[in-house]
């Protein structure tokens, strides 16, 4: 409860930079949301439940794709959920709902949706199970769930670039294997495994690649203390010098692996899938 409490403070807390960054990260992440799109294969008139939106997506893009249908949009965080409602009218989508809850205690009967899609969302459920549990329950019986994680951090230099210079000069305790974070569930198998033992059938593993368009390093700097969470919390304990030490080795990084100027990172995910019999 008190982790639940945490996370929906803080991501409501950076919903502006969210808001601010949303184009740039929504592109950046749409070949997750296509490969779950494409695993889960909605038809015009299903009824589709989308777990930790945060902005909208790939929620929005499917309620394009049930014009019959309708999508529930979900999140922890109420504040991230406004945007998503900006990014619906924007785009003229009023097939949705939107639902600020937690995925371990889903406000839905059993047997209610024909396909759940949760990006990048089960890496932070502090009860990874009992989550799985509660999709599984709101599922029909044939419907899917399509969800993705990050693979290792060796595949995303985004996330260890900022964040790995940060660990070597503020020597922060490397938080425990099953404790909430960017890396928790990118282990091969992992979500495969926990998706099977709460019943789901027919899964699939597939691995999806994604390009960060930063541009400069200026950009890449500002985009993750706007949105980050953690490295902000950390570079907040952090004195000045410190502080100005540790944007030096970051720049000097990311502009070593790209002497062109042109920052664009690589990034890799992980798209599991299953169905409910």
């Amino acid at each position: 409860m008190e982790i639940r409490e945490q996370q929906k403070a803080s991501w409501n807390k950076f919903s502006p930079g969210w808001k601010k960054w949303d184009d740039q990260f929504m592109e950046f992440l749409k070949p997750m949301g296509d490969e779950i799109i494409s695993a889960l294969n909605p038809t015009d008139n299903s009824l589709v439940l989308d777990i930790a939106a945060g902005t909208g997506e790939p929620g929005l893009t499917i309620a394009t794709n049930v014009k019959k249908g309708r999508v529930f949009i979900t999140d922890l965080a109420e504040d991230m959920l406004v945007v998503a409602l900006e990014n619906a009218a924007k785009r003229g989508i009023s097939n949705i709902e939107i639902h600020a809850c937690d995925v371990c205690e889903l406000p839905f009967e059993d047997n209610t949706f024909d396909a759940i899609s949760c990006r990048l969302g089960f890496m932070f459920f502090p009860d990874m199970l009992l989550a799985a549990r509660e999709m599984l329950r709101v599922l029909k019986p044939g419907g899917k769930i399509a969800t993705s994680v990050w693979s290792g951090p060796e595949k995303n230099f985004w996330v260890t670039a900022i964040g790995g210079t940060i660990n070597r000069n503020m020597q922060l305790p490397a938080p425990l294997p099953e404790a909430p974070g960017m890396f928790r569930c990118s282990k091969n198998g992992h979500i495969e495994d926990l998706l099977k033992e709460v019943g789901f059938k027919n899964t699939s593993e597939k691995e999806v690649t994604g390009k960060l368009k930063c541009g400069t390093t200026d950009i890449y700097w500002t985009m993750m203390t706007d949105i980050a969470a953690p490295f902000v919390a950390a570079l907040s304990k952090a004195d000045d010098a410190m502080k100005e030490k540790i944007k030096g080795e970051v720049y000097e990084i990311v502009n070593q692996k790209y002497p062109d100027g042109k920052v664009i990172i690589d990034a890799s995910s992980l798209v599991i899938s299953g169905t409910k019999e």
